[in-house]
């Protein structure tokens, strides 16, 4: 069964809160992450990127090292602080109509290598390696394991209870999404919370599968270098973020494709129709609204693709994913793109304009073809994730997107 930790987090004071917490490293363009650096001196952002310092660009190992130098700094400056009590940390993102709470805990690498922590997705090997040479260099994890659990009364209760308090964080920043952020320290609610969790048969990462392989890798190395292993030292455990299934958000990624694989159009619409009945939508953008339907963009119109069910078996959760079943009728039999992961012909976009800018990649001759799906739910991550299988990349955006600084899990 699930088993968790309580942890003393290393965290901003809470003046410094908003100026530390920052969002994923990819999502800032260059002349933000620039401003960023330059402006705010608080910002996570500069323990990432350390080379911002000595204005050079630093890579590898080395990298590795000016990492830890800036996390101490931050702990030498006392923008972070350790708590002195093991804690849970509940974390609520709300932005309009989206709000979602979950918590801050340690999950235990033996968990997952049980598959009572479930996967859906593969992992690259050389990936793994290098974040757990990361990890082991820096000696933090700052970006939790996103997984989710069924709905459970009790465990919302206790969030209920805790949030009722004045929470330790309470900021907005400038994208309109406000955060909160509280302390679990009450023995009682630490005890019940781990046994309500100690009942759970499963958790099921959403987001995260190559910090949890890597955290995973790394506990194994430590364990062969420590005679004295007894199995709750910190590296047997990994920072995770935890919400009900009920609140998390998946949308889809759209596929584009650079070329119709030395087909005229004519003839890639032919082949299309074994598997699938075509029809052209005039009336301006067309989106999918249900499973086993896609949208297509070709050559200046929208068709709308229907599966022929009696030519496309079933034979599993897997061949049932649209992502999967794009990817057996088309993209590797017609177009010939067999790896998703590396194939330059192919790119993927999300959002909820990203059908606009499909178009827009299409109509200008960057890509000659896109597709567009509806999403995948959580029943299907899930019956994946039981059956052991493993999804086509790039098969789902999922949100809650965490900020970065806020709670610090050390090994």
């Amino acid at each position: 069964m699930a088993q968790i930790k309580p942890f003393k987090a290393i965290r901003p004071t809470k003046d410094k809160a908003a100026f530390v917490a920052s969002r994923s490293y990819e999502e800032y363009s260059k002349n933000e992450l620039k401003a960023v650096l330059k402006y705010n001196p608080f910002s996570f952002l500069h323990i990432i990127n350390p080379g911002f310092k000595f204005d050079k660009n630093i890579t590898g190992k080395e990298r590795f090292k000016l990492v830890h130098n800036r996390y101490t700094e931050f702990l030498e400056d006392t923008i972070f602080q350790k708590d002195e009590q093991p804690c849970f940390y509940l974390y609520q993102i709300e932005k309009g109509l989206f709000k979602t709470l979950g918590f801050f805990c340690a999950c235990s690498v033996l968990d997952y290598q049980n598959d009572i922590i479930k996967k859906h997705e593969d992992t690259i090997q050389r990936r793994e390696k290098l974040f757990a040479d990361y990890l082991q260099t820096v000696g933090f994890n700052a970006e939790p394991v996103l997984m989710t659990y069924a709905d459970n009364e009790s465990v919302s209760a206790i969030l209920k209870k805790e949030t009722s308090t004045t929470p330790e964080y309470d900021f907005t920043t400038t994208d309109k999404i406000n955060h909160r952020l509280w302390k679990v320290e009450k023995k009682a609610s630490i005890e019940t919370l781990q046994a309500t969790f100690a009942s759970i048969s499963a958790l099921y990462i959403a987001d995260g599968h190559h910090r949890s392989a890597s955290s995973n890798l790394l506990a194994k190395k430590l364990k062969t270098e420590n005679k004295e292993h007894i199995g709750d030292e910190a590296y047997n455990f990994f920072m995770a973020y935890l919400i009900p299934e009920s609140e998390i958000k998946i949308y889809e990624f759209n596929r584009m494709v650079k070329d119709l694989n030395g087909l005229t159009k004519n003839e890639f619409l032919i082949q299309l129709d074994t598997h699938f009945r075509i029809e052209k939508k005039e009336d301006g953008l067309y989106k999918p609204t249900r499973k086993h339907h896609f949208s297509m963009y070709l050559d200046g119109e929208f068709y709308s693709l229907y599966l022929r069910k009696t030519v496309y078996k079933f034979t599993d959760a897997l061949s049932e994913l649209d992502t999967q079943i794009l990817y057996k009728t088309i993209l590797e039999p017609i177009l010939g793109i067999s790896d998703l992961r590396n194939d330059k012909r192919i790119s993927y976009g999300y959002g909820k304009n990203n059908i606009i800018k499909m178009k827009d990649s299409i109509d200008t001759g960057e890509f000659a073809v896109g597709f567009s799906l509806v999403p995948i739910n959580m029943n299907e991550i899930k019956a994946i994730a039981d059956a052991g299988l493993v999804m086509p990349p790039k098969s789902t955006y999922i949100e809650p997107k965490l900020r970065s600084g806020l709670a610090i899990y050390e090994f």
